[in-house]
């Protein structure tokens, strides 16, 4: 069976087809949200505390770390700044972290200071991006996300997506990092611009289990964008999702419709044995008052625009 290890300096997670649905909290990450960008530039890292500590109450099995402010000398600017949150974060909560950065230098600083078994967020399938990532993931022995584009950009052909899945875990063994450290991201498109969308992720992520053996993550989010009511549609995602192969997803804990799917969807799947995570968390709760009206729907980022250099999205930033 398929085990990817992470762990903070306290705590060890495994991210599984026999383990419940691993979330990843999305929040502490600027792209889109441009109080936050203006705050961390400044060194103002208190919503970046207030979002830790929410996620994890919420039920966040990890937290992506992401620290791009601005596409103005990344290279220069990201690093330190990425060091910063990790350890702010790290020190705040004890859950595992995922590095998150298109930067190479951001990423091996990361990794310098992460404490425990981080997850790397990304590596994609250009030669170029390959050669300067795997040898950190080796180095640090750490799991790595494999996205699933290379240079000729995003295919919407869910065949040529699953092909670059099997040229990182190929190019990876090649380093001698094995397949259990890589959860692949197959790249959802959003539901409204391409209606066969659901449809292609399923099948992806029915393939990468059976024939790659590997996990997977996605941005849950894009698959709705563009929608109104977005969390009705990434609520009835998650569980078809957990039920084709999917082992974790990036997402905003802080959405009680989605948490309650992924809890609902760990007990139909079994793996929340006997039901206790869900009674933990529900015995207690009370409906919503009849006539109440549902929040609008929070706006983010699209397939092409998530990633500075055509990194393609894979969250909300709401």
């Amino acid at each position: 069976m398929t085990r990817t290890v992470v762990a903070s300096a306290t705590k060890e997670i495994v991210i599984g087809f026999d383990q419940p649905f691993c979330v990843i909290g999305e929040r502490i990450n600027p792209t889109g949200r441009k109080k936050l960008a203006a705050e961390m530039a400044e060194g103002n890292f208190e919503t970046v505390k207030a979002d830790a500590l929410a996620q994890v109450a919420a039920g966040a099995t990890m937290l992506d770390v992401n620290a791009g402010v601005t596409a103005v000398n990344p290279n220069e600017t990201e690093p330190p700044l990425l060091v910063k949150t990790l350890e702010i974060v790290q020190e705040l909560v004890d859950v595992p972290l995922s590095i998150d950065s298109s930067v190479t230098a951001a990423i091996e600083a990361g990794l310098a200071v992460a404490k425990g078994r981080p997850l790397v967020n990304s590596v994609t399938g250009e030669e170029e991006k390959l050669e300067a990532i795997l040898p950190l993931i080796k180095k640090y022995n750490v799991p790595v996300v494999a996205i699933s584009n290379d240079e000729t950009g995003i295919s919407e052909d869910p065949d040529v997506r699953f092909e670059v899945a099997r040229k990182i875990v190929q190019h990876a063994a090649d380093y001698g990092i094995p397949a259990h450290d890589i959860v692949v991201d197959p790249l959802v498109m959003p539901i409204g611009a391409m209606g066969t969308a659901g449809q292609q992720v399923f099948r992806l992520l029915r393939r990468l289990r059976e024939e790659l053996k590997v996990n997977t993550t996605c941005g849950l989010s894009n698959i709705s964008f563009g929608l109104p009511h977005r969390h009705g549609i990434n609520a009835g995602f998650i569980p078809m999702v957990i039920g084709a192969g999917m082992t974790s997803a990036i997402m905003n804990p802080c959405r009680p419709q989605e948490m309650e799917a992924v809890r609902a969807a760990n007990v139909l799947n079994g793996t929340d044995p006997n039901c206790s995570e869900w009674i933990m968390t529900y015995r207690d709760h009370q409906p919503a008052a009849a006539g109440a009206v549902a929040a609008p729907g929070e706006g983010g980022a699209s397939a092409g625009g998530r990633r500075r250099g055509g990194r393609a999205a894979r969250r909300s930033a709401g």
